[in-house]
């Protein structure tokens, strides 16, 4: 990974034309874009993926903190402007889709991310981190400012749901600061703000992680009704039905007692299939 230092930044006028159908909102204001970069603590020790650089206004800055560098960029206009004006790290630009690629080979080992990540597909970026969790120490984003309330929230707002469960069970998340539209060209439609994501120290679930999706998912699909109504269509046993815990929404569940609950249905579910056994056994 290139650790040579940028060319001289490109002015406004020279940018990359912006694609509606890539999301593009380029970023214009250094302030701003040093404030992100600064926000990055991670990536003082580990390499640092960038997703969408675009025109490069975080990549300049990323140079300059001399850290191993990976751009990760789909339109091809980028790339080639990225190459045109800052040929030093030519080499570590990827054309391609970060939803699509392989990490391991690009980047072996543990990362940070950071980008202005694409509004229309920011849930799928974080989705592919949370597979990505026990290599990806640190993400520092900006994303739409609902997005970044929703993925902060805590239990019993009403905003807190299935991803700020699934990625809080993982990540320690900060709402640092909001951006204005005007910043952007073009301006987008909605405000904006930057959220950071640090790796808490939990290396896995205490209960089954695939089932604790399953119930935080099927629970915030029906979040206005108690988790008695809203998680009946999995048919579990009678006997989780009956927890005190049914009687409250998903959204008042804070993470561990939703991994609690996980292993309650564990334990229940065990015990239903050792009775039902016995019953075929006799």
């Amino acid at each position: 990974m290139c650790m040579e230092h940028a060319a001289s930044a490109p002015t406004f006028g020279n940018m990359v034309r912006p694609k509606k159908h890539l999301g593009q909102h380029f970023l214009k204001d250094r302030n701003i874009a040093r404030k992100i970069v600064d926000a990055l603590v991670a990536g003082q020790s580990v390499p640092v993926v960038e997703i969408g650089p675009g025109t490069g206004v975080l990549t300049e800055l990323l140079i300059d903190r001399k850290v191993p560098l990976k751009l990760v960029e789909l339109d091809k206009e980028s790339v080639d402007f990225l190459k045109s004006n800052f040929p030093a790290v030519g080499p570590d630009i990827v054309h391609g889709d970060f939803l699509e690629l392989e990490l391991d080979a690009i980047v072996p080992g543990h990362f940070a991310v950071i980008g202005n990540f694409p509004y229309n597909i920011s849930s799928q970026i974080f989705f592919k981190v949370l597979d990505l969790r026990n290599q990806v120490d640190e993400v520092v984003c900006m994303l739409q400012k609902e997005v970044a309330k929703r993925l902060a929230a805590r239990h019993g707002n009403k905003t807190y749901g299935i991803l700020s469960v699934l990625l809080q069970a993982y990540y320690n998340i900060e709402y640092l600061f909001e951006v204005p539209a005007g910043v952007f060209h073009p301006p987008p439609k909605v405000t904006s703000a930057v959220i950071r994501l640090t790796r808490n120290t939990r290396q896995r679930l205490a209960c089954d992680e695939t089932l604790f999706r399953r119930l935080v998912k099927q629970g915030f699909q029906n979040r206005r009704k108690t988790l008695r109504n809203a998680l009946k269509n999995l048919n579990l046993p009678a006997a989780v039905y009956q927890l005190d815990i049914m009687d409250k929404r998903a959204e008042q569940l804070s993470v561990e007692q939703f991994i609690t609950l996980t292993s309650d249905v564990e334990k229940e579910s065990a015990g239903y299939e050792k009775q039902s056994e016995g019953t075929d056994s006799v």
